[in-house]
């Protein structure tokens, strides 16, 4: 729920890491375009108390590959594993490759991260060590379902996690670092039997596998303290076993893949007590045509025990807490005058709580609606963007996440078009709209009521176009919706989709900056009638359930946003929205009316410049249709009780500190939350939550 470029806050560039400049010949700037292209490592805006600091350019020729480095990299991965059943005899090999599913956004890749240290001998030759962790999205596959005895079997293979730890030999030749690699693998899997739930009773397994890893790649300088690798790296796992008792049966099996890596490297020096990556951060890499951002964010967060009489399939639980954690690259590339493509692999891991179920007005957007145990791979945004100059001023534009410095007129057209989120463009908000920074309440975030087009991860495909004109800025943009309400699969034949439209005004009052945004949606997709659901139910004698009703209709909706800075050090923020009625949520959550306003005041005014405190709150309310709905033990994508007896609109406070720590930015957040999920026969729920974050 992040936007693409940041809050709409100015980023500040505060420090040169050297004076000194170089350049590359362009034979190596034309082979590292590719490169840096397809390279996605470890999602997030910048935000005005973050800082960004640039790594000039320094000869190639005088590069230090010796001391510490960290990295991460992107795998393309294939392989396979032989296995063999007992008692029942079967065997067979599982190809574990599967090729890349655009509207899913699945496939056999991988996300990791490396640390290593290298020795530079004065022969040049360099010795390494160097360990990984890696995050697939998908590496596995599964058996056929019927054994040669006749009975249902085989098996579903995954591998969950992975990392190798190996030694590194290289010779240091010009610009150049060719080196062949080899040690130790180890990989973390999951087998289930049956393959498919729906056969039988499914078991599952888990299984800690050792083996080797070898390997060969090229490394090359890009500034002082970055470089950029190819890699080949195959690795093998000897046969393990696994029981399944109620089946009876026990597999064996081992496993071969072999990856294709791009990824980065940062050196850290020979002697980390003076490096000041620990109090300063790492330093952005901008050069001429790319650049490499990154972030990383870990939230946790607490429900202690409140009154629950009863509770549901989707209720919020009392005494639990949660955790979610990401971590972000932006890698981008100047493809011809005006254009720019930008790619943000990620890795992701964690829940919300009670499975992010429970609230309309969810406490945290850093949580999705589905989530892992294990951290996995995405990439969640991957999109071109050209800004077509039409006249006026000239303003600077300075680098950040997904966004190259440089200069642009203040009359312009920008047109973005590829897989992003609806809200990195509309409904953007400086003071209230990402969760990694300011608000982690949903309906802070953005307004309730505006149902964008996403995945259950709050991405989609789409395109979207801007026109800058003086103090306006008109917004429309088309993108498609999910193949049903809240699934993770968007429609491939784009057959549901939605229109989004918006108008800004820039203006000052008493010399101060603010705007407004009027926001309007319209989706067409196959949609349920809360009323329809709840008439057919008594007719049938059954639970109602919003999926029985679908059919292909319109949902529309209008929102607006207020943002307004009041003095030097505070800002205010407000929004106000509404929505059909009578139709279930096609990709956010449960909200037919919405309200919200708060402030955000700057440290300076107790001599804290650096931290920040927000203060908001939330007015949700959903028709009578829905609340029937609900009170007849109908479930929405998210809320459902079972009952609804006492209803009432959800109201929400949230307070937030912020503060810098050393190279983070540490955030302390309470929520006050009165009729979770509409319900006055719970609550009041009192939240707290932590946020640690670090950005480059």
């Amino acid at each position: 729920m992040a936007p693409i470029g940041g809050t709409g806050v100015p980023i500040a560039v505060i420090r040169d890491a050297n004076s000194k400049t170089w350049t590359t010949d362009r034979v190596q700037t034309n082979l590292l375009l590719p490169l840096l292209a397809a390279t996605t490592i470890c999602t997030a805006p910048a935000a005005a108390a973050d800082l960004v600091r640039t790594a000039p350019l320094a000869p190639r020729a005088v590069f230090d590959w010796s001391g510490f480095y960290i990295g991460a990299h992107f795998s393309a991965v294939a392989g396979h594993s032989n296995w063999s059943s007992a008692p029942a005899g079967g065997s067979g090999s599982i190809d574990l490759f599967d090729a890349f599913q655009l509207f899913k956004g699945t496939g056999s890749y991988v996300v990791g991260l490396q640390a290593g240290y290298n020795w530079m001998l004065p022969s040049r030759w360099l010795i390494g060590v160097e360990a990984d962790l890696n995050s697939p999205n998908t590496l596995g596959g599964n058996t056929g379902n019927t054994l040669p005895s006749g009975t249902v079997g085989g098996h579903d293979h995954q591998a969950l996690l992975g990392g190798t730890v190996r030694g590194r030999l290289g010779y240091a030749l010009g610009g150049w670092l060719p080196y062949v690699t080899a040690g130790f693998a180890w990989s973390y899997d999951r087998l289930r039997w049956p393959p498919d739930p729906a056969l039988a009773q499914q078991e599952t397994a888990l299984l800690w596998r050792l083996g080797w890893a070898a390997g060969a790649g090229i490394e090359v300088p890009l500034s002082p303290a970055w470089s950029a690798r190819a890699e080949y790296l195959a690795t093998g796992f000897g046969n393990g076993t696994v029981s399944f008792p109620i089946a009876g049966e026990r597999v064996t099996s081992n496993v071969l893949t072999h990856a294709v890596r791009l990824g980065l490297n940062y050196r850290l020096g020979d002697d980390l007590t003076r490096s000041e990556v620990f109090t300063k951060g790492i330093d952005a890499l901008e050069l001429e045509r790319f650049a490499v951002h990154g972030q990383s964010t870990f939230t946790w967060q607490y429900a202690p025990g409140f009154r629950s009489p009863y509770l549901g399939a989707n209720s919020l639980k009392p005494n639990q807490a949660r955790q979610t954690f990401d971590a972000t690259l932006y890698v981008g590339a100047r493809l011809w005058d005006g254009a720019e493509f930008w790619i943000n692999p990620e890795i992701n891991q964690g829940f919300g709580l009670s499975g992010t179920f429970g609230v309309a007005a969810f406490p945290s957007a850093e949580s999705y609606k589905v989530g892992a145990d294990y951290p996995y791979a995405r990439v969640p945004r991957y999109f071109i963007r050209q800004t077509l100059d039409l006249g006026g001023p000239v303003e600077t534009v300075q680098g950040g996440p997904n966004q190259f410095a440089g200069k642009q007129t203040a009359d312009r057209i920008v047109i973005t078009a590829g897989k992003f989120s609806v809200a990195d463009i509309f409904d953007v908000n400086k003071y209230a709209h990402d969760p990694r920074v300011d608000f982690l309440n949903w309906g802070l975030a953005d307004a309730l009521t505006f149902d964008y087009a996403a995945d259950a991860w709050a991405f989609t495909y789409g395109a979207a176009a801007e026109w800058y004109t003086g103090a306006w800025t008109v917004r429309a943009g088309v993108f498609d919706l999910p193949v049903t309400p809240n699934n993770t699969d968007l429609d491939p034949a784009f057959g549901q989709f939605q229109l989004v439209g918006e108008l800004e005004h820039r203006h000052e009052l008493w010399g101060l900056p603010g705007k407004v945004l009027v926001t309007g949606f319209l989706n067409r997709a196959r949609l349920g009638n809360f009323t329809d659901a709840v008439r057919l139910a008594q007719a049938t004698g059954t639970t109602p359930s919003i999926a029985d009703v679908r059919r292909y209709t319109s949902k529309t909706g209008l929102s607006a946003s207020l943002e307004q800075q009041l003095t030097a050090d505070i800002g205010m923020f407000a929004r106000a929205g509404f929505s059909s009625p009578n139709l279930e949520t096609n990709a956010f959550t449960d909200s037919d009316r919405t309200l919200s306003a708060g402030l955000s005041l700057s440290g300076r005014m107790w001599g804290r410049e650096g931290d920040t405190v927000g203060l908001g709150g939330l007015l949700n309310h959903i028709s009578a249709s829905r609340i029937a709905y609900l009170d007849a033990g109908g479930l929405t994508a998210i809320i459902g009780d079972g009952r609804l007896p006492s209803p009432g609109d959800e109201k929400v406070f949230e307070a937030y500190y912020s503060l810098p720590l050393y190279s983070w930015r540490l955030t302390a957040d309470y929520q006050f939350i009165a009729n979770p999920a509409f319900n006055r026969d719970r609550g009041p729920v009192h939240l707290i939550a932590t946020r640690l974050r670090t950005q480059f």
